[in-house]
């Protein structure tokens, strides 16, 4: 039985945590989309210290807690830093979140939380789930905001690693072994480091200082970033393995997928990942020649993935004058996150669904028309998924002036993977060591959509932590 400081300790934790019954779910504050649309600033207004405890006061506390051992790649530590923060503890909270991610405030941003940790949450069926993405943001950014810092030791030890690839997989291996006290260099090929973070994510989805706050957190830490530097190109692969004690590669998969439809090499078709780059090169003011100018013109986006609509809302942002997406399933079935779409729906898109792009072709008038055709929904296949049917005597034109292919993205290997014995498979993946990130190379780690195909940026940093713990027990014996 335990004392009456015990009891009424439990008592206090019983009266702040579990605010569920009394206290809904509640979203950060969303500037309307009139107002949203003028620029590419973030959209929402994530918690202040008094928001983000209410919220996190919500947390029933499971034994089992689902949004961590089902919903969370990293395995993050969810119930106790929404313990700390409820508990007016940001230092520890701050801590908590930072020790299982390598980036907490962008995972909060850009992670669909609705299919992983918040989808899993107990309280999602009755209650409306924790809103543990917007908190997860916003412990990181009052505790920046408050100067608190990360513990980094220093470089300790003689063993180093080179880093290939500065996106997601990328930073989350140099934080880890950073950490560790291990010398870490990373070579970029673009102008800045970040990877998709930096040139495939909008800025309306997450803040370019956020990913620049966390490189130079990095430099800090004794991180040696190289830019401009295309390994395979400008500098052989085999000079880095033989210049460090392991290499990590995190090369990402950017090489976007064709539809396979005539007409798409047209000049007036381009690929998502080229939009996306060449407009944050302008936002950023670099000089870059954008392939399409889509202000005042008809936009029309093939895809239904979370980067077809970073394409649907940046060509709203961009002044297209009509902006439409076509999808050949349901809205159901449609890959991209519920949140993505809505947004981009109050922002004015038109989604057209039940779609399938037979064509892209000229029309009498030398106008740009997609030929399509009607479809429905059959029979589950053997993936679970529902079959596309196309409805018979149902094609017509859409017609347009722009059209963005966001059909997924393939790896573009580095060249000479086969001459240094890097084992691949058909479509040109790493073949990894699930367990490790080992290639088939002794010295040569990866991860990320490198070696799994394009995924999301939660599955990236756990390879690149991953491959860091891993070369922790290598290289350090520990």
């Amino acid at each position: 039985m335990g004392n009456a400081a015990d009891d009424m300790k439990l008592a206090s934790f019983g009266d702040v945590m579990q605010s569920f019954v009394d206290r809904s779910r509640r979203e950060p504050e969303k500037i309307e989309a009139p107002e949203r649309l003028r620029n590419f600033d973030e959209i929402y207004r994530f918690f202040d210290n008094r928001q983000v405890r209410k919220q996190a006061e919500r947390c029933v506390q499971c034994g089992d807690p689902f949004c961590t051992s089902m919903g969370c790649p990293l395995q993050n530590h969810i119930p106790q830093w929404l313990e700390a923060i409820s508990d007016r503890d940001l230092d520890r909270a701050f801590r908590l979140s930072n020790e299982s991610s390598p980036f907490p405030e962008i995972l909060g941003r850009v992670c669909p939380q609705g299919h992983l940790c918040e989808g899993a949450c107990t309280l999602e069926d009755g209650f409306g789930a924790i809103t543990i993405g917007a908190i997860e943001a916003s412990i990181t950014d009052l505790a920046f905001n408050a100067g608190l810092e990360l513990p980094f030791p220093g470089i300790r030890h003689e063993q180093k690693v080179a880093i290939v690839g500065s996106g997601p997989a990328g930073m989350a291996c140099a934080h880890f072994l950073l950490r560790a006290g291990i010398g870490v260099e990373m070579y970029e090929r673009a102008d800045r480091p970040g990877g998709l973070l930096t040139y495939g994510i909008p800025g309306f989805k997450l803040d370019k200082q956020i990913v620049e706050r966390r490189f130079k957190l990095l430099a800090k830490a004794g991180l040696k970033l190289h830019l401009n530097q295309d390994v395979g190109v400008s500098i052989p692969l085999a000079k880095l393995i033989n210049a460090n004690d392991a290499v990590f590669l995190g090369i990402g998969a950017t090489k976007g997928r064709q539809a396979g439809l005539a007409g798409e090499d047209l000049p007036e078709v381009i690929q998502a990942m080229d939009y996306l780059t060449a407009k944050q090169q302008q936002l950023f003011d670099n000089k870059t020649e954008m392939k399409v100018e889509v202000r005042e013109k008809r936009v029309v986006v093939i895809g239904g993935g979370d980067t077809a609509m970073d394409c649907l809302r940046t060509a709203i942002r961009d002044g297209a004058a009509q902006v439409s997406c076509l999808y050949r399933r349901n809205q159901e079935n449609m890959p991209g996150s519920a949140k993505e779409f809505y947004n981009a729906v109050e922002e004015g898109v038109e989604f057209c669904f039940n779609i399938s792009p037979r064509e892209i072709r000229r029309d009498e008038n030398g106008m740009l028309c997609v030929e399509v055709e009607r479809t429905r929904m059959g029979e589950r296949g053997a993936d679970g998924r529902q079959q596309v049917e196309i409805i018979p005597d149902s094609i017509h034109c859409v017609p347009a002036d722009v059209i963005i292919l966001a059909l997924g993205f393939d790896i573009t290997p580095l060249p000479a993977l086969s001459d240094l014995g890097i084992e691949t498979d058909r479509w040109g993946q790493l073949v990894i060591d699930s367990a490790t990130g080992a290639t088939s190379h002794s010295k040569v780690y990866a991860g990320g959509d490198c070696q799994r195909g394009a995924d999301l940026v939660v599955t990236a940093a756990a390879d690149g932590r991953r491959a860091a713990l891993a070369l922790m027990r290598r290289l350090l014996g520990e």
